[in-house]
């Protein structure tokens, strides 16, 4: 499976082995409506008051073998997950949401072994009349440093 991945800036291709699930085929696990309170923006008052952010994450996990052995240790503990990221996020001061999101999704990929993660990162309120503003990115094993 070819897929194109950015890092950086210039795109590149990488080849995910075909037993691998991808975005777009594949058992995934996925949280959603991750609320987290952070400093986030540049703005001078946006760097004094703590505002809620919300993730959303996607990951592949092969729910077959869970399935099979009905045990967590076959699976991604998508508690562990939350709980990694809501204490990231809280300890975070980014000004862009955007380095929020790449940061986030490469702690993933480090700390969890995923081949791959989806992860956007929502701003409530930020836009006036708009519920929410945000920011998308898809991240692979092949975006890790020395990969």
């Amino acid at each position: 499976m070819v897929r194109r991945a950015t890092t950086g800036g210039a795109p590149k291709t990488v080849t995910l082995p075909s037993s691998s699930a991808t975005p777009d085929v594949g058992d995934r696990i996925f949280l959603h409506g991750l609320g987290v309170v952070c400093i986030i923006g540049f703005i001078e008052w946006e760097r004094r008051i703590k505002q809620t952010v919300v993730l959303d994450v996607e990951m592949p996990v092969d729910c077959a073998r869970a399935a099979a052995s009905d045990d967590v240790a076959d699976t991604l503990d998508y508690k562990r997950v939350a709980k990694r990221l809501i204490a990231f996020v809280e300890g975070s001061e980014f000004k862009l949401v955007e380095t929020l999101a790449h940061r986030a999704a490469m702690l993933i990929l480090e700390e969890f072994g995923v081949e791959w993660v989806r992860l956007s990162v929502n701003k409530p309120g930020a836009i006036r009349h708009s519920k929410d503003v945000g920011v998308a990115v898809l991240r692979v094993r092949a975006d890790l440093p020395g990969q």
